[in-house]
């Protein structure tokens, strides 16, 4: 890697869980990729600017494989996102093939026959939180364990077909995995161990199918020769993780967002149905979770922005960064959602564009309306900064102490 200034270590540290450390600021001003340090002590550059960001997510020049996998740069000590994955040589097919396989259960008109579930869902979390705030001695009740985390897991559990009582095994499975403060050995065994329980699912769903995602790729595994069972199960164990794990947190980040700016809170409480969209899309702008960003690695030697990136380079796309970027949204710090900059970073860009996004809108959509609907006088009942952050690669709150 051809660094010519002094690394900067990774993560850089950040005021609170919803402002960015002053450093992104300077860096797309100055030096929009840069060279860094990973926390796992190996070089990459890091990609702050909307621009480059943008550009380089649909770029097929950059890959999540690595031409030389022993070689690559690690980016952490936890087991999700830390390295390469994937074959080198058949990443563009194998990513065709599991955006063909993936797209019907995640279509809108698939998502639009789930909102009743979320919604069921979201009413059933927040009557129970109504009766646990009367029995509380004093009216807190936590708003992470009783809504934000067991719906984006009961959703996840129906769509791919697993069983909603495995949720708490699952979750802790995910959390040692994404967890960077743990160590390698521990978050690597939280891998195999998932990669165990979906082996076991998957050749449930082979004796006794269902009308559910894994079946769905169990089959297509048995007639597809090309289609690796060790890839299909890690396919499995991906969309098990992210498709609970990202939202669980922008419902946790939203709300603080909201919670902690009384004016758009009550904004959204007085027009719940009409305010929403906007007010999703701004979450997924500013609520990116995590401190890092996207790895990438160059599959041949490129110039960005005047930076020669060398083949089997590490690259760290800042999503976080680049949703915040000045030269593209007025104000890009606030919180706004009547601001008229609509395009953001928050789902990726280009072909690996988030295939889960319209689930994710969906649960979003339906949890800050009936939230603003129900709970208008809903409020903290702990400081921001007195919450306590998860230390994994997703980021976010493991708490939220609310009252109304």
């Amino acid at each position: 890697m051809n660094v010519a200034a002094e690394p900067s270590q990774l993560p850089f540290a950040r005021p609170n869980v919803l402002d960015l450390a002053p450093l992104y600021e300077v860096l797309r001003r100055e030096a929009p990729i840069t060279p860094v340090t990973t926390p796992a002590g190996d070089p990459a550059w890091l990609v702050t600017r909307f621009e480059e960001v943008r550009d380089l997510l649909s770029d097929k020049r950059f890959g999540r494989s690595h031409p030389e996998p022993e070689r690559a740069s690690r980016i952490t000590t936890a087991a999700v996102q830390e390295g390469p994955s994937g074959n080198y040589a058949t990443e563009e097919a194998d990513h065709t093939r599991m955006r063909r396989l993936l797209t019907p259960a995640f279509s809108a008109r698939r998502m639009t026959m789930l909102s009743d579930h979320v919604r069921q869902l979201v009413d059933g979390c927040i009557d129970q939180l109504l009766a646990e705030r009367t029995a509380a001695p004093d009216g807190v009740v936590d708003l992470h364990a009783g809504l934000a985390f067991p719906v984006p897991v009961a959703v996840i559990c129906r769509l791919l077909g697993a069983p909603e009582s495995d949720r708490e095994h699952f979750a802790s499975l995910s959390e040692r995995m994404a967890n960077h403060a743990i160590g390698d050995a521990a978050a690597h065994r939280a891998r195999d161990e998932f990669n165990d329980y979906m082996i076991g699912l998957a050749e449930a769903k082979r004796a006794r199918p269902g009308e559910d995602v894994i079946s769905d790729l169990v089959r297509a595994q048995e007639a597809d020769e090309d289609f690796d069972y060790a890839e299909m199960i890690r396919l499995c164990v991906g969309l098990l993780f992210a498709g609970h794990e990202t939202t669980v947190n922008r419902i946790g980040l939203g709300t603080l967002f909201l919670l902690t700016r009384p004016d758009q809170w009550q904004a959204l409480t007085a027009d719940p149905a009409g305010r929403v969209n906007a007010t999703v899309e701004e979450i997924m702008r500013l609520g990116a979770p995590g401190d890092l960003g996207l790895l990438r690695y160059a599959h041949t030697d490129v110039v960005v922005d005047g930076v020669t990136v060398r083949r089997g380079d590490a690259v760290i796309l800042s999503v976080n960064s680049a949703n915040r970027d000045p030269s593209v949204y007025t104000d890009a710090e606030t919180f706004d959602p009547d601001r008229p900059e609509r395009n953001h970073l928050g789902f990726g860009h280009g072909a690996h564009f988030c295939i889960g996004a319209s689930l994710a809108r969906t649960e979003l959509r339906i949890v800050f309306a009936t939230l603003a609907g129900r709970l208008p006088g809903l409020r903290l009942a702990k400081d921001v900064d007195e919450l306590k952050v998860r230390t994994t690669l997703t980021g976010g709150v493991s708490e939220l102490p609310v009252t109304w």
